[in-house]
């Protein structure tokens, strides 16, 4: 007996929703954003968005602890463009971006701009700073085991709703560009460039 289109149905939407929770790369049920439904965009599509210039929300208030023990505050760099990203030692796809986070890092300091870490789900330090210390990574990350910093970001705007998460801030603290996916050295600079130019 040949089996109907129509009981096919549920099996194949199960299989989509499936593909589609994996898109959030390690997000899985983290919690990292203002919630998944209660946002205008869809959960770890992968995709790549900006703002204009006019339309773009202030970035919450971001400090605290860092993973090497200092302290931090994303308001203290305004002035200069920031790039925010999300990550955890624990995830395979963070592992797989960040030689190339590091290396336009130092490449885009001498022209202003400045990378912060926000590490998450790492419930102790100990992984977090073998991680940094295993990619060389030239910048401070925030420790935020829990994902209470990624709450602050409003409903509704760029926030970092998958892991790994990168956001880009104008030199005003606002969101200017996210990408929910790992990022290439070339999608780096397609995301960072035209900030920097702005005048």
């Amino acid at each position: 007996m040949s089996s109907h289109p129509a009981l096919r149905r549920p099996a194949l939407a199960s299989l989509v929703m499936v593909g589609a929770l994996a898109l959030t790369a390690c997000g899985g049920d983290s919690g990292t954003g203002s919630g998944g439904g209660q946002s205008n965009y869809v959960q770890g599509t992968g995709v790549i968005t900006s703002v204009q210039r006019g339309e773009r929300q202030a970035a919450p208030e971001l400090s605290g602890e860092t993973v090497d023990g200092g302290t931090i505050d994303v308001a203290d760099y305004r002035g200069k463009v920031v790039v925010l990203n999300v990550w955890g030692s624990w995830c395979p796809p963070c592992r797989a971006e960040m030689p190339h986070l590091v290396k336009v890092a130092e490449e885009m300091k001498p022209q202003g701009v400045q990378f912060i870490g926000i590490n998450t789900r790492d419930t102790q330090k100990v992984p977090a700073q073998r991680f940094e210390k295993e990619f060389e990574v030239p910048y401070p990350s925030l420790y935020d085991p829990t994902g209470k910093l990624l709450l602050r970001f409003p409903r509704g705007s760029l926030n970092p709703q998958a892991i790994p998460s990168t956001l880009v801030l104008d030199r005003e603290g606002k969101i200017a560009a996210r990408a929910l996916k790992a990022l290439s050295e070339d999608e780096l600079n397609k995301m960072i460039k035209p900030i920097v130019a702005e005048k």
